[in-house]
């Protein structure tokens, strides 16, 4: 069974899972958040890790698609040292720069692609996402005078 990971900081990785609740229908159960928040140390969060992995007691045959939102940052460094201390590294995919489209794409595929294929999708859709909106004149309406 595939399980996402959302790892952060603050409480980026819960408010992401609970706009994805909205969307993600029963996979959200699979959903997983581990976010340092201000204040706590990096020994606090390697324990933190370690109880998540002691709680959920996840088979040799589950698979984790991890998405942090920096590459690089303490959240993850830690995560991913508990990740490889516990020999999971092989059963997971990394992705940095977590955000919504990634977290969504990913949790809706859980069940259909494998880790490599989410990893895949997930980056794709993210980058295409990322676009600015440009406003036109067309898009100005008479609406605008009753503001």
């Amino acid at each position: 069974m595939k399980n996402l990971i959302l790892v952060s900081h603050g409480k980026f990785a819960e408010g992401l899972k609970t706009s994805l609740d909205m969307f993600a229908g029963d996979a959200i159960e699979r959903v997983h958040t581990l976010c340092l928040y201000n204040g706590e140390s990096a020994d606090d969060f390697k324990k933190k890790v370690n109880d998540f992995f002691e709680k959920h007691n996840f088979s040799s045959k589950d698979e984790f698609v991890i998405l942090a939102d920096i590459i690089g940052g303490s959240p993850l460094t830690t995560f991913l040292s508990v990740f490889s201390e516990r020999g999971l590294m092989s059963k997971g995919v990394v992705l940095g720069g977590m955000n919504f489209t990634m977290a969504l794409t990913a949790t809706v595929s859980l069940d259909t692609m494998s880790k490599e294929d989410i990893a895949k999708n997930a980056l794709d859709e993210a980058r295409q996402a990322l676009k600015q909106y440009e406003v036109t004149p067309e898009d100005n309406t008479d609406d605008d005078d009753d503001i």
